[in-house]
């Protein structure tokens, strides 16, 4: 396997194979995750053109197996708050070091530990040397509880390409006013799952 960067991607036929890559291993968590929605084909190349944004994709002979996109102008997108960070990271913010990772996504039938550790030593080196504030978000799916899972995983990868710091920035829970419970749910009162895997009795989480 060997890495590749790219920026303002134009090319068609890299175009769609990236696009083939990131809809084939985005479905499951996007079937799984209320707020981790696909993008569709016209937002996906948007982001693959956009100057500001950096792409690595790990290629196994002629096939992308693994892929991760990093904005460095949140300000650019419409998933984070510049205000926010304006505000509370203001020195980071106005010195462009804000960077956000917008999507990691690997192909479950490659060698996944290898391929997040090439994409990993690469793009995490490009951002150590920026000085960057690199933020990124992780399902629930991926990040039961507020240590561990996938944030840690990332956290020991990075200290391997410099000094850094973890630092818990938001929570964000979803609910739902369910209107029409028996109906939906088919329990009456009965015990449910809910989408993180608790029990519940009074509410349904999709």
């Amino acid at each position: 396997m060997f890495v590749t960067r790219h920026s303002n991607v134009v090319d068609p036929v890299l175009r769609e194979k990236l696009w083939n890559l990131y809809r084939r291993s985005y479905r499951e968590t996007a079937e799984l995750t209320v707020t981790h929605e696909m993008l569709e084909q016209v937002e996906f190349n948007e982001q693959l053109t956009l100057d500001s944004n950096r792409v690595w994709v790990v290629w196994s002979d002629s096939q992308p197996v693994a892929m991760t996109l990093v904005s460095t102008d949140v300000r650019a997108t419409r998933w984070l708050s510049e205000i926010y960070f304006e505000r509370h990271f203001p020195e980071r913010f106005n010195a462009g070091q804000v960077h956000y990772i917008v999507w990691v996504v690997v192909d479950a039938s490659t060698d996944v530990h290898g391929a997040n550790s090439l994409l990993a030593r690469q793009a995490l080196t490009v951002e150590a040397k920026d000085g960057a504030l690199l933020v990124f978000d992780v399902p629930d799916i991926h990040q039961p509880n507020a240590t561990g899972g996938a944030a840690e995983l990332l956290y020991r990868m990075a200290k391997m390409v410099g000094e850094v710091e973890l630092v818990p920035i938001s929570t964000q829970r979803y609910f739902a006013l369910d209107f029409a419970p028996s109906k939906s749910r088919g329990t009456g009162n009965a015990t449910v799952q809910t989408a993180n895997g608790q029990d519940s009795k009074s509410v349904v989480l999709r």
